[in-house]
């Protein structure tokens, strides 16, 4: 497939991510610049889930019939459409603009090397909407010997490297992932990524089962409170997948429920009066410590800046642990950390703008992965196109 894609033409995003907290559309347009894309951000809004429909969610990763799983996916559909048609009318574009949405679904299961599933018939949102949708973008990565993540590296490499210095973009959704990307003027194919380990995972969810009336540590006031229980975090940061050479991926079947039952009681294990301050301050530290743990290990050039994106972003004692974690692993050599929202845009829409161009890509008939983040065997066009519905 080649099709012409017009600057005019409107991309919409749509993405559930492993934090569960909801439902992310963004609407962009997309400019060739030589070698680079520009990417212009039209809107941006956050279809919250429900309680009921959240619980759907993560009782569906640990267990389900099949009555169930197909029930959901096109539940889930309908709330991704909705999601994409607050977006629309919030850019204020005519809906024939839109070229194409871009539903990167929810995960149920990601085992990398082997399989991947992401639930959200597509089908129901073409209906929907009237307009082409292009979905499972992680399949065809992981056919050709790919992890199927992390899928942002081609929008990191394309649209967000930095002039003249290496460069990190650190992702903070449920899960964490980063991608090193070479000074503007060298092959993006220098490009590395993989996921760094939790992101907001760990941390939300001990908010939510000790502090059940809040779903988040709102702006990380609750981890400011407390000190963390640093002889927790050694044994923690041990575990094989932090020693993993890249290109690697994780997700919350690493991050279980069970997993962080066992940290919270080894927290109380080692802190018998730590209060739920310490607590979420312990699961901050893990989440900085192990973003720290992994530049130190894996990422081996000078690198100018760690551009934070994802809900993490928001939590600023989070932001200052992981300032402080680059500091005590590296020293000098520490990246300065900043928001993805001070350099570019608002960093909470960074992922489904990454996948809105992956649709770009797509109908140009242009890779979207980059092996050397996913470890494919080759490049390959992501997606599988759901034609518009009829009249």
């Amino acid at each position: 497939m080649n099709t012409i894609v017009s600057p005019d033409h409107v991309f919409v995003g749509i993405m559930s991510g492993t934090s569960l907290d909801g439902i992310t559309a963004a609407c962009v347009r997309f400019t060739a610049d030589g070698a680079r894309v520009v990417p212009t951000l039209l809107s941006n809004v956050t279809r919250p889930y429900a309680p009921a429909e959240r619980a759907r969610l993560e009782a569906a990763m640990q267990r389900g019939s099949a009555h169930e799983y197909c029930v959901l996916g096109v539940d889930l559909a309908h709330w991704l459409a909705d999601a994409a048609e607050l977006a629309i009318t919030a850019a204020g574009v005519p809906r024939a603009s839109v070229r194409a949405v871009v539903s990167h679904g929810h995960t149920l299961w990601h085992e990398p090397g082997h399989a991947t599933w992401q639930l959200g018939q597509p089908a129901v949102i073409a209906e929907r909407l009237g307009c082409d949708v292009i979905s499972d973008v992680r399949a065809r990565d992981m056919a050709v010997g790919g992890q199927g993540a992390p899928l942002v590296s081609m929008a990191d490499t394309l649209c967000f490297a930095h002039a003249t210095e290496w460069r990190v973009l650190q992702n903070i959704g449920g899960i964490g992932n980063c991608t090193l990307v070479p000074p503007a003027s060298m092959p993006s194919g220098a490009s590395m990524a993989f996921d760094t380990g939790p992101g907001v995972v760990i941390i939300d969810a001990v908010v939510r089962a000790l502090v059940p009336a809040l779903s988040y540590d709102v702006d990380g006031m609750l981890a400011a409170q407390g000190t963390p229980i640093d002889t927790v975090l050694p044994p923690l940061l041990t575990h094989p997948y932090f020693a993993q050479q890249p290109p690697k991926s994780t997700g919350r079947e690493l991050f279980t429920p069970d997993y962080i039952a066992e940290f919270v009681d080894a927290c109380g294990a080692a802190a018998p009066g730590a209060s739920v301050a310490d607590l979420v301050a312990t699961a901050v530290a893990f989440t900085a410590h192990s973003i720290a743990d992994q530049m130190a290990r894996f990422v081996t050039v000078p690198v100018a800046d760690l551009v934070v994106a994802g809900g993490g972003a928001d939590n600023p004692t989070l932001l200052v642990a992981i300032a402080e974690a680059l500091r005590t692993r590296l020293g000098a050599a520490a990246p300065v950390v900043r928001r993805f929202s001070d350099v570019f845009f608002d960093g909470n829409a960074k992922e489904a703008v990454a996948f809105a161009l992956l649709g770009w890509l797509h109908l140009q008939g242009r890779a979207g992965n980059v092996p050397s983040a996913t470890g494919a065997r080759a490049p390959r066009v992501l997606g599988t196109l759901t034609p518009a519905g009829g009249a």
